[in-house]
């Protein structure tokens, strides 16, 4: 099999040397895990830049939201903020 030369999808990416951050809900304790580990697998093969801590994975969702979808666990939260504040922290670092 010969080598295309370069990494990634199959022509220019948009999504090449972009920082990237991962929030998942779900509805079991680990389902929002297993998926967060196999979109940095993803990252890999797009060239992205993952930013790794911390990771937010809202576990039992249906008991963290209401009825019109707002979330109301205040850990949840507050880590969500943290992960926003390290995105945009990384994004910067990233551009110089």
């Amino acid at each position: 099999m010969q080598s295309t030369g370069h990494r990634g999808p199959l022509g220019d990416s948009a999504w090449k040397g972009k920082p990237v951050a991962i929030i998942s809900a779900a509805h079991s304790l680990f389902g929002g895990a297993r998926t967060q580990y196999h979109l940095r697998q993803c990252f890999v093969f797009l060239d992205m830049y993952p930013l790794n801590l911390p990771e937010v994975m809202i576990a039992q969702a249906h008991l963290k939201f209401d009825a019109q979808g707002n979330l109301n666990d205040q850990t949840a939260k507050k880590l969500i903020g943290e992960l926003l504040h390290g995105l945009v922290q990384w994004t910067h670092q990233l551009r110089k």
